[in-house]
């Protein structure tokens, strides 16, 4: 029996190779002839890079940036040579989790330290970019990136504008002369599952701002500087259309790579279903087990467990799918694709004990172990 194992990371309890090997282990005790295949899930947000570094051979590479208060910060992103591919998560570099909450000030925060790792994985050799934009700290229309990458957002002074959004308010010009040569050559995936343009009352600003430590004056102003850095954007950039749907994911990042790189926004569980081949493991498989910390009506939306179940459905394979809890309004992934899901808590705990990885572990491996005795006994049943 061959049975495809892909599991979404419990934030801050298990990896997705953690809780996979987790589900195998108690298979494995009822069916101890089967063929498991844990394969590594994420949706382009946290754990991205681990999931492709894991599933492409790669391995993962540690570098100091710019963080988004200007601080240097150690970054990580997973290389794998043999395609020339980085896999970024810019979160990693300007990410809000890396500012305290009484420090969140979009007008400062920058994007530089992207670009930064941009930089560095070209200089090794990468032409292939899979980049992750969720988590962002910053509202600078992705200015501080490309000037990492040798774009120049002059003031009328002819200086580079200083980070954050209010660089936005001093452009006047924009120049690629000293533009990294190789940039030309690059293609860029970037995970984008939000669709929200650049500026307005949908944009960046006034959806994200607040949360990024924006008030209701900053938010007009920064709204109506990145309309002009569109404008001035289209005058030489004829892909500039700040009305894209993403064009606003990540404050405005979304548009820089489109307007500024070779780009395209995809799903970030569809880049990472394709690049770890995950369709050929269903196929060949009777069983698909899929999960995630959490499994609720946002599960529904699309998220990476339903991403598994839909194309384990293209071949009509059953699929279980295992959560550390489960919501009220879960049941609407069962018409996504999940014909039954089982919570791996069996008694009450704290917060903190149900995430501590060992004790996580064992209550995955348990309750698949339970699941799989069922599965045996109704094989049976069906053998008389």
């Amino acid at each position: 029996m061959k049975i495809t194992v892909a599991m979404d990371s419990f934030k801050g309890s298990l990896s997705s190779m953690m809780a996979g090997q987790a589900v195998s282990d108690g298979i494995l005790r009822v069916y101890p002839e089967a063929e498991v295949q844990v394969r590594p899930l994420a949706d382009g947000g946290e754990g991205t890079v681990e999931a492709l570094v894991c599933g492409m051979g790669g391995k993962e590479e540690r570098i100091t940036v710019t963080g988004p208060v200007g601080k240097p910060v150690e970054c990580s992103y997973g290389l794998i040579e043999k395609s020339g591919t980085a896999v970024i998560e810019m979160s990693g570099a300007a990410g809000i989790t890396l500012v305290p909450e009484k420090d969140r000030n979009p007008m400062y925060t920058t994007t530089y330290g992207v670009g930064e790792v941009i930089r560095d994985a070209v200089q090794k050799g990468c032409r292939k970019f899979i980049i992750g934009i969720g988590g962002s700290a910053t509202n600078d229309g992705g200015i501080g990136m490309l000037q990492a990458l040798g774009y120049g957002f002059l003031n009328a002074g002819g200086e580079q504008v200083p980070f954050g959004a209010r660089g936005l308010a001093e452009l006047e010009r924009i120049t690629d002369t000293c533009v990294l040569p190789e940039l030309s050559e690059c293609k860029f995936e970037i995970a984008c599952d939000v669709t929200n343009p650049l500026c307005g009352d949908r944009g960046c600003s006034a959806v994200y701002g607040p949360q990024k430590g924006a008030d209701p004056l900053m938010i007009k102003d920064m709204d109506r500087w990145l309309e002009g850095y569109a404008e001035l954007a289209g005058k030489k950039f004829c892909g500039a259309d700040p009305k894209q749907p993403g064009t606003g994911a990540a404050g405005g990042l979304g548009f820089a790579f489109l307007t500024f790189t070779n780009a395209v926004l995809k799903s970030g569980i569809q880049i990472v279903l394709e690049e770890t081949r995950l369709e050929e493991y269903i196929r060949e498989s009777g069983l698909v087990i899929t999960g995630e910390g959490r499994l609720d009506g946002q599960t529904a939306m699309g998220k990476a467990p339903v991403g598994v179940a839909e194309l384990a459905k293209k071949y009509n394979k059953p699929v279980i799918a295992f959560a550390g809890c489960i919501a009220e309004d879960a049941p609407k992934c069962n018409s996504r694709g999940i014909d039954a899901f089982f919570p791996i808590l069996r008694e009450t705990v704290t917060i903190g004990k149900a995430m501590q990885p060992e004790y996580a572990q064992k209550n995955m491996a348990a309750a698949a172990e339970q699941v799989m005795r069922l599965w045996r006994c109704r094989e049976d049943y069906e053998r008389k």
